[in-house]
């Protein structure tokens, strides 16, 4: 198996897992609002290293790294949600 073929090939893996890892935790908690059980530094953290793999995946040369750049979209997307819901339950609702 030639080596580019298999860093593909484990990259479109990595992004499948880190998408199925997020959506469940992100429906969990659009649906039910329930933020008690998780870390806000956490998932800041999480969607601050998300945004940065977006960077590197657009901006990588010769071509941008596609598979890198969506994935981390979405669990960007997925952290943002679940970031406002937390600062809106802790600081909003003062609970």
């Amino acid at each position: 198996m030639e080596q580019s073929f298999f860093f593909e090939i484990c990259g479109w893996v990595a992004s499948v897992t880190m998408i199925l890892g997020y959506l469940p935790q992100a429906i969990y908690t659009i649906r039910t609002r329930d933020t008690d059980g998780i870390a806000l530094p956490t998932f800041l953290m999480m969607g601050v290293g998300s945004i940065f793999f977006m960077l590197q995946g657009i901006t990588h040369r010769p071509s941008p790294l596609w598979g890198l750049f969506v994935t981390n979209l979405i669990t960007t997307t997925c952290c943002v949600i679940i970031f406002g819901i937390k600062v809106y339950n802790d600081y909003v609702n003062k609970k």
